[in-house]
């Protein structure tokens, strides 16, 4: 955990004091390397890791936009309402990949993230993202977020596809069956 959290104070730092500033709809890619850190025994990186950096590239999007003067430092904070990997191909030790961050779209409440790990220019796991920002345990309204984070292109709804990932997770999470 130590790790996680030096790692997004670095993001913080380099996102205020060497990188550009993007807008909200921008796409990310960051290249990383699988560190001896990031593997399980079997010298292929962990599941848990994919989620670790899911977090990161979203965080620097966070700090690289305007979003983190619009939300974090008046009260709100961003909650992860459900997050999905599909795994292809495991990443092995010490190889490389990219990882890339596009905004699917969003909704009254939620904003919907597709994070993408490719290696080799191929597919290797799909990472998809539901949050949204919370003030004083309310949701708040995402279009009047990124209103005052200067956004003002066209209303983006998430794809059908997106949807449907998450439209049964409040049914699983009421079955008391389980």
């Amino acid at each position: 955990m130590f790790y996680y959290w030096i790692h997004v104070i670095y993001i913080y730092i380099s996102s205020k004091l060497f990188l550009s500033k993007v807008d909200v709809d921008s796409e990310i890619t960051r290249h990383r390397r699988v560190s001896i850190l990031d593997c399980e025994g079997f010298r292929y990186m962990s599941n848990s890791r994919y989620c670790y950096y899911m977090d990161f590239i979203r965080y620097e999007l966070l700090f690289r936009t305007k979003l983190y003067a619009n939300t974090f430092s008046k009260g709100m904070f961003g909650v992860l309402g459900s997050q999905k990997v599909i795994y292809k191909k495991p990443l092995k030790r010490w190889t490389k990949f990219s990882i890339t961050l596009y905004l699917e779209g969003w909704d009254d409440k939620w904003a919907y993230h597709c994070q993408v790990f490719r290696q080799n220019n191929k597919v290797c796991a799909i990472g998809y993202t539901k949050l949204a920002f919370v003030k004083n345990r309310e949701i708040q309204n995402m279009k009047t977020i990124l209103d005052t984070c200067g956004y003002n292109g066209p209303v983006k709804p998430p794809s059908g596809m997106v949807l449907d990932l998450f439209k049964n997770d409040q049914t699983l999470l009421s079955n008391e069956d389980i």
